[in-house]
C-alpha cells in the first residue's frame, strides 16, 4: 500500500520592527515567542498618536537564497480602501492570515493602540503553492504619503512529502 503524507512547517523566524517618526507612532512590542519546536507567536503593540485617514502600504516578498534575493511579489495598496472593500488579492492572502488576531479589522480612522498578538502561522490558510525555503515579508507603512513605520517579518515554509 502506498500513501502520501504532507509535513508542513510554517512558523516565524524573525521579526524586526522601525518606527521612523515617533510623533505619530511608537511601537512597544516587537517579538517573537516560541511556544513549542513547531509553533512560533508574534506579538506587536504599537500606539497611533494622530488620527490617521490615509494610509498607504507598500510590501514586497523576499526569498532566502545565500541572503534574501529581489522581491517576488510586490503591491501597493490603499490601506483605508482595502478595509472597507478587499480588492487586492495579495493583501487579502496575508490579511486572512493574521486578522483573527488583531483589532486592525476595521475602517479608516485609526488612533490608538494597534496590537497583533498571539499570532501564528497556519499552513491551511495558505492558499497559494509556495516552493519550499525561507522568506521575508517587508512592509512599509505611509500615513498621508509620509514613511512612519517598517515591519518586516521572516518566515519559513517547508513542505515534505514522505511515500511509505
Amino acid at each position: 500500500m502506498t500513501y502520501a503524507v504532507f509535513a508542513v512547517i510554517f512558523k516565524f523566524s524573525n521579526f524586526v520592527c522601525e518606527t521612523y517618526n515617533k510623533s505619530w507612532f511608537q511601537f512597544h512590542e516587537c517579538r517573537l515567542k516560541a511556544i513549542s519546536r513547531e509553533k512560533v507567536i508574534l506579538n506587536m503593540n504599537g500606539t497611533i498618536l494622530h488620527s490617521v485617514y490615509n494610509i498607504q502600504t507598500e510590501g514586497k516578498m523576499f526569498k532566502r537564497e545565500s541572503g534574501f534575493k529581489p522581491w517576488l511579489l510586490e503591491s501597493k495598496i490603499d490601506a483605508c480602501r482595502f478595509m472597507r472593500k478587499n480588492y487586492n488579492p495579495i493583501a487579502k492572502l496575508i490579511f486572512g492570515l493574521f486578522k483573527e488576531f488583531t483589532n486592525i479589522n476595521h475602517t479608516c480612522p485609526y488612533l490608538g493602540p494597534q496590537t497583533v498578538r498571539g499570532f501564528y502561522l497556519k499552513p491551511e490558510l495558505l492558499k497559494l503553492p509556495f516552493p519550499s525555503g525561507e522568506y521575508m515579508l517587508s512592509l512599509r507603512w505611509f500615513f498621508d504619503q509620509k514613511l512612519q513605520f517598517d515591519t518586516n517579518v521572516s518566515f519559513l515554509f517547508v513542505e515534505d512529502i514522505l511515500k511509505a
